[in-house]
């Protein structure tokens, strides 16, 4: 069977079947075929792939920086020795290697004294650390169809907050297992059967279970949208199970490749050492492509597909989102927040983060300064004309060099855009944003909004 033969079986088998009103046993079997096949639809189309290398070379130029304000944080705490243990767990497939590579980063890191860089030092040393920080929240707003990063004030924030708190959270969890063991209640339960069995599954399973909540607030805090708990989770296991099933095929690798280490001599662990990074940074992007499809399972599709918006859809689009804010506003009621808006109108939801943007740039709506922004209106509703919000987004995509006015002269284009242009005024003619409201408003009554602090 060729390729062809292959892709025609699963349009066939996989998708051309109408999984609705089957068990369902069969319903999540097919859902995990299909899962299967967009991830790695997804790897073959090389983003992942290509994300996960430049993450590399970010991981090389930053290790050291990032270890260095972790040491000086932990060292507060008094379990900066513990930092060579974990670094060594993270490297062990590496084998001896991967021993010399811990040494060699914690000899770099004692060397860094935070407390003797200075003012200049400190700051470039942070931006650094945040400047990766926002890296990698781009990679994984890649696979969320997020196209906006953080605020700067809240990227500073919750980026400084898990560098100083996740480390000691890291190394405290880590060293629970070897904590419990060196305890004397544990060690004379251990003699005890079957309890000493239970203890030692339990030793085996917790690294496991640590690397899961490890991952889990990884793809629940990276991302600059609301990933729900249940898609965390799973795509927390998928990581985690492949991170420990790669890390003993690439152990296996090390230990058979001699000769490799005959030929790149000294090279040899700078090159596993990067190959590591690189499956290490490749699984984690495959995790959040699962928890991706998970939470928004609308996007598991047989043909890959870029979502454009053509200028009508951008229109109505446009206009269902702003009657959704200006109702919830007029009524009251809670306001809207980015996902609530796309699960409401049915519509993807980089197609509604794209027309909010263009509303919030040109001032129709106010996001909220929160975690999970929500929006209001920002001009008011009884005064803004309709075609003042057409305008805005039709002319959202052009540049100065693909502008109208920029094109060659013709009396009678121009005419005929002059009379569609005319038309559409005279349509809309005393329609307001208003007049999108799901209920009636009578003549006299103001809307405005009312300010809340923005995010700036």
């Amino acid at each position: 069977m060729g390729l062809d033969g292959i892709h025609n079986w699963i349009s066939r088998y996989v998708w051309a079947q109408d999984i609705n009103d089957r068990a369902k046993p069969k319903v999540l079997f097919f859902h995990l075929l299909r899962m299967i096949y967009v991830v790695g639809r997804d790897l073959r189309a090389g983003q992942l792939n290509l994300r996960a290398m430049s993450l590399v070379y970010t991981t090389l130029l930053s290790l050291v920086p990032i270890l260095a304000i972790s040491f000086t944080v932990l060292k507060g705490f008094g379990v900066h020795n513990e930092v060579g243990p974990v670094l060594f767990s993270l490297f062990e497939p590496l084998g001896e290697k991967g021993a010399e590579i811990t040494l060699k980063i914690i000899e770099f890191v004692e060397r860094m004294k935070v407390g003797v860089l200075g003012s200049v030092g400190l700051i470039l040393l942070l931006y650094t650390v945040i400047s990766v920080m926002q890296k990698i929240e781009r990679a994984f707003n890649f696979i969320w169809h997020i196209s906006e990063t953080r605020p700067f004030a809240q990227r500073f924030s919750d980026y400084l907050s898990v560098i100083l708190i996740g480390p000691v959270l890291i190394v405290v969890s880590t060293g629970l297992s070897a904590t419990a063991m060196n305890n004397s209640v544990v060690k004379t339960l251990v003699t005890i059967e079957p309890l000493g069995s239970l203890i030692q599954i339990g030793l085996v399973i917790l690294p496991i279970v640590l690397s899961i909540t490890a991952f889990t607030f990884f793809y629940i805090f990276i991302p600059n949208t609301k990933v729900k708990m249940r898609p965390a989770i799973a795509g927390a296991v998928v990581a985690s199970v492949l991170w420990k099933v790669t890390g003993w095929l690439f152990a296996s690798f090390v230990v058979t490749s001699t000769q490799y280490a005959a030929v790149y001599s000294a090279f040899a662990s700078l090159i596993f050492f990067m190959i590591w990074l690189y499956l290490t940074w490749l699984i984690l992007m495959v995790g959040a492509s699962v928890a991706f499809y998970i939470q928004h399972p609308e996007y598991l599709s047989y043909q890959i597909s870029e979502r454009r918006l053509s200028s009508r859809v951008k229109e109505k689009l446009a206009l269902l989102v702003m009657a959704k804010i200006s109702t919830s506003f007029y009524n009251g009621t809670p306001a809207w927040t980015l996902e609530e808006l796309a699960n409401e109108i049915k519509a993807p939801i980089e197609a509604v983060a794209f027309v909010l943007a263009l509303l919030e740039r040109n001032g129709f709506t106010v996001k909220s300064d929160s975690d999970e922004p929500a929006y209001i209106p920002g001009k008011p509703l009884d005064t803004t004309p309709v075609t003042e919000l057409l305008r805005a987004i039709n002319e959202s995509d052009e540049e100065d060099y693909i502008s109208p006015d920029a094109f060659d002269k013709n009396a009678e284009v121009e005419n005929l855009v002059q009379n569609i242009e005319f038309s559409v005024t005279e349509a809309l003619k005393g329609r307001m944003i208003k007049d999108l409201i799901s209920i009636d408003i009578e003549d006299d009554h103001s809307v405005k909004p009312v300010p809340i602090k923005a995010a700036h």
